[in-house]
């Protein structure tokens, strides 16, 4: 008799499962959790600096570099302590060297951090405002990437649902939200504005509902999401471009 043949995750399980390890490494590594929320802050740094497109690359490159790394030096340890119930020094060895290449990695992304801000701290003459008005494709993604970081933030805060299955707060709603925000600061001039906002707010209103009737959400987390994510656009906006 043959055995049942095991069924691939669909794609949507595939990016679950993905967020799934996101999540348990920021719950259980307290690293990580420390690489996360300086994560956010150099993102905060290059609203407030106004970095331009090449050096907001850098900064992410550098940033995922660091959490990459922290990650699979984490799955290395987990794989090791399965397979050694007492010491080895090769395997001693191993967790030394993944613990390594964290450090060459979060060393590079000081060095990248301070070729991008050095200048920008020395320069009080700055204008934060005016930098950022001609960039707002890089003002709207940095305000997406923190409200990301935000939402998986709070599920791993929460431990509540999966994060593409559930969970306080709903992410779907979150970048429906602060993408509507976006347009409708990005387009505050345009002639037909309010109707393009209308339309885009009703689109966002049409993904919350639609995480609402698969019964992925509760009509709370929507909300709470779709609220999270104008906010930071809200406050991103007001703060930093005009």
């Amino acid at each position: 008799m043959n055995a049942p043949r095991l069924r691939p995750p669909s794609l949507v399980e595939s990016f679950n499962y993905a967020f799934e390890g996101i999540i348990h490494v920021l719950r259980t590594q307290r690293n990580m959790r420390i690489h996360f929320v300086v994560a956010f802050a150099v993102l905060v740094a290059a609203l407030v600096t106004g970095v331009d497109k090449v050096e907001l690359i850098a900064l992410l490159i550098a940033i995922a570099f660091v959490l990459i790394t922290e990650m699979v030096n984490t799955a290395i340890e987990g794989a090791i302590d399965v397979a050694t119930t007492s010491f080895d020094p090769m395997a001693k060895l191993a967790k030394d060297i993944a613990a390594g290449a964290v450090l060459i990695a979060t060393v590079t992304a000081v060095a990248v951090g301070y070729l991008v801000f050095a200048d920008r701290i020395r320069d009080p003459s700055l204008r934060v405002v005016d930098t950022l008005r001609d960039a707002p494709f890089e003002l709207t993604l940095i305000a997406l990437v923190l409200t990301i970081m935000l939402v998986i933030g709070a599920k791993a805060y929460t431990g509540r649902g999966t994060p593409l299955r559930g969970g306080l707060p709903s992410g779907h709603a979150a970048v429906a939200f602060g993408g509507w925000m976006s347009v409708t600061y990005l387009l505050g001039h345009a002639r037909h504005w309010f109707l393009i906002s209308t339309v885009v707010f009703i689109m966002a209103l049409l993904v919350a509902q639609t995480r609402v009737e698969a019964g992925v959400h509760s009509l709370f987390e929507v909300f709470l999401g779709g609220i999270l994510g104008a906010l930071v656009m809200l406050v991103v906006f007001q703060a930093f471009w005009s």
